[in-house]
């Protein structure tokens, strides 16, 4: 997920925020954690569907890449108002 979503693992993340404690979760904004939240949904559905793991990470990062655009639109005209 974080691989789709981030666009790196746990373990790079760490390596390069070494002063942060927790895991990139932790850092991340409300929009991420929705998207995540959702990304995972989407993989259960895909690994139920047998859809090959390489398969899964590019589909799944087209949909974070869609889900993060359509929240970040929703944000921007909630502040609009």
């Amino acid at each position: 997920m974080n691989m789709a979503l981030f666009g790196k693992t746990a373990k790079q993340w760490r390596s390069e925020n070494p002063d942060k404690k927790g895991n990139i979760r932790d850092d991340a904004s409300i929009n991420e954690l929705i998207c995540l939240s959702n990304l995972e949904n989407i993989n259960a559905m895909f690994i139920n569907e047998n859809i090959p793991q390489s398969e899964r990470l590019i589909k799944l990062n087209q949909i974070a890449i869609h889900q993060m655009s359509v929240l970040q639109e929703v944000e921007n005209r909630k502040y609009l108002k």
